[in-house]
């Protein structure tokens, strides 16, 4: 405790109420106290599972959509896939040692929001942050549609109810998230390390069956249709490359989850990045391999990870079925790394009052559960929108995330200029992290400068070969959303000013309070909020609204009797109104009001024990608060009076 604390009226007490259990506490878990969360950080295996998924997952659509563009030449122009998977892993290999740097420079996470925002502006950050929300929107979206495409590889039947299996998926995900970090990177562990395991397998016994020249070619492919074959372009090339960089669009999740790491945070993030690289291009390579040699074709009826097991396993038998259930349960794990961003990014944009203020509360299990939520509800519509077609989502996809892999590069370049132009002993305390003067800043820029430049020149060719395919909405949707962004930002800027003590005088007490009480009746009830009334002020106007004479002649003559001589109004209403008359005797007391006066409207208010019965009284005190709510210096008060 201060020694101004000390000496005031200010005193702290830990409340020591436990939540009830619940069915909400029995479906996501019991709540955590704020104590737990450094129990609820993660080491780099349970990391590797749940900020890896998206990218690792990608080996199941990544190949294959580069098939799906080069099919539009023929079958002989197939083998292209694998040099330009190759060159998708050199663009990975550069993004990971530029996120690496990212992780160590900043340790409290927020990737490529926190990296623009302190080195590139403040737009240039909402740009990113819009690109890479929308992203992890996309990412659920297209992981689950695709996990969905390799069960109906397997069970054709199952095609018709695709897009119920794939929203019920995302459901399934938010609420093992709901439960929270920990408990959901466990959960997550066993199917990313089943699916890893079952891939090196597969691709160990397919290459070593083609090097002993007897792994074949897929039997029975699927049927294609391929109209007017078209000349091998470098467009088409450009375009095969662009659909094949959906690959690894997971990078950043790892710089973005930094604080869900043990200490030390940035070492463990760092070393999962490397191992997830380095795993995703082996992976990407075989896959490529084998598709090439065993003639696998591109169809929504069958994946070619489906092609490649039935070759290599020569059927669909146990081994065939391990394969594709291993493949599912990836691909709808994969979600779980958007899962794990989307909320905390959601988080940093309300903090710094981009987005609704709710983003940034912590649920009963310590994770963001708005963020959970909103993400589970946009990404549904998405699949619902678009049938659950893998194709038709891809290309809105990858556009945005290699906006933020720009930004975060620029900015992590100019980052290292700035430390270069520092003396050696100087810190400058920036918003994401701490600025110090680095040797090696002239290697560091050279690497995240390249970075950037090879990341926008992707962007760039994304955009113009799959602009007609649907770049285009992503296109317009990222600056809508940065526009949503600045509004929300004004308007909370707005409210900050008008309630900001900055230059505020001490305020003056209230000399006046006119109270008003408006009463149906002379009864008990009312007559418990007359006494209430009576302490606030020596003011005090009760106020019937008359619609029956009789009914009146009785308020009168009780209140002659029971009101304590408390002025009593009586207005009249013709046409049977009883809000509207009271509304205007209420501006008329308003209009002669002085500055350092307050109305006080106390309503009188019946509360049944049973809560269906609460339908058969008028909710007053309601009806006033909505009328009034914008009113200045006017206060709705209710007055409860159980009744059985």
């Amino acid at each position: 405790m201060s020694d101004l604390e000390a000496h005031s009226n200010i005193f702290e007490q830990t409340s020591t109420h436990m939540p009830k259990t619940t069915f909400r506490s029995w479906l996501i878990g019991r709540p955590l106290s704020t104590a737990d969360a450094p129990h609820q950080t993660i080491g780099k295996l349970i990391g590797l599972a749940v900020f890896s998924s998206d990218a690792l997952s990608s080996v199941a659509y990544g190949p294959q959509e580069i098939l799906f563009i080069l099919i539009a030449a023929g079958t002989g122009v197939l083998s292209y896939s694998f040099p330009i998977t190759v060159a998708i892993v050199i663009l990975l290999a550069i993004l990971t040692f530029s996120y690496e740097q990212t992780i160590h420079a900043y340790p409290g996470g927020g990737g490529a929001y926190i990296v623009a925002r302190d080195n590139l502006g403040i737009l240039p950050a909402q740009v990113a942050g819009a690109s890479l929300l929308s992203d992890y929107v996309l990412t659920v979206s297209v992981s689950i549609s695709s996990g969905v495409a390799q069960i109906v590889s397997a069970f054709p039947n199952l095609y018709p109810y695709r897009v119920e299996l794939a929203v019920g998926f995302i459901l399934f995900v938010m609420m093992i998230n709901l439960r929270g970090v920990k408990e959901s990177g466990i959960i997550f562990a066993i199917p990313t390390y089943f699916f890893l395991v079952m891939m090196v397998v597969t691709g160990v016994i397919g290459i070593i069956r083609y090097l002993a020249g007897n792994l074949g070619t897929v039997v029975n492919p699927p049927s294609i249709e391929v109209g007017v074959l078209q000349p091998v372009t470098l467009f088409m090339l450009l375009r095969a490359f662009a659909n094949g960089t959906s690959s690894v669009t997971g990078v950043e999740a790892i710089s973005n989850g930094i604080t869900a790491f043990k200490e030390p945070r940035s070492k463990n993030a760092g070393k999962t990045l490397l191992w997830m690289a380095s795993i995703l291009g082996v992976l990407l390579l075989m896959v490529a391999f084998l598709g090439v040699h065993i003639g696998a074709l591109p169809s929504d009826n069958e994946t070619v990870i489906s092609q490649i097991a039935r070759t290599v396993y020569n059927g669909q038998g146990l081994m065939y079925l391990l394969m594709i259930a291993a493949t599912t349960v990836i691909l709808v794990m994969a979600a779980n790394t958007a899962f794990a961003d989307f909320p905390r990014l959601g988080a940093l944009h309300a903090v710094d009052g981009f987005l609704p203020r709710q983003f940034a509360f912590r649920g009963s299990r310590l994770v963001y559960s708005y963020g959970i939520v909103a993400l589970a509800v946009i990404a549904s519509s998405l699949v619902i929108y678009f049938k659950a077609n893998v194709s038709l989502l891809i290309p809105l996809y990858a556009i945005g995330v290699f906006l933020s892999f720009t930004l975060s590069q620029f900015g992590m370049a100019r980052r290292w200029w700035k430390s270069g132009h520092l003396k050696p002993d100087m810190e400058i305390q920036e918003v994401g992290s701490i600025l110090r003067y680095d040797k090696g800043w002239k290697y560091k820029m050279i690497i995240n400068g390249f970075g950037a430049i090879c990341t926008f020149i992707v962007m760039i060719v994304f955009a113009i070969t799959k602009f007609k395919d649907g770049a285009y909405i992503v296109i317009f949707l990222i600056p809508t959303m940065v526009s949503i962004f600045v509004l929300i930002h004004r308007h909370y800027k707005r409210i900050a000013e008008q309630l900001s003590l900055e230059n505020q005088k001490y305020t003056k007490r209230i000399s006046r309070n006119r109270v008003i009480m408006p009463i149906a009746g002379v009864h008990r009830g009312s007559l418990n909020a007359l006494s209430y009334a009576k302490n606030l002020s020596d003011d005090v106007t009760a106020v019937h609204i008359s619609i029956d004479e009789k009914e009146t002649e009785k308020v009168k003559n009780k209140w002659l009797i029971w009101g304590d001589g408390t002025r009593l109004v009586i207005l009249n209403s013709p046409y049977r109104l009883f809000i509207e008359p009271l509304l205007n005797y209420i501006d008329s007391m308003d209009e002669i009001r002085r500055k350092d006066e307050l109305i006080t409207i106390v309503v009188p208010q019946f509360v049944p024990k049973q809560p269906m019965a609460g339908l058969l009284h008028a909710r007053t005190a309601d009806t006033l608060r909505k009328a009034l709510l914008n009113r200045r210096n006017i206060v709705i008060t209710e007055v409860p009076y159980q009744v059985d």
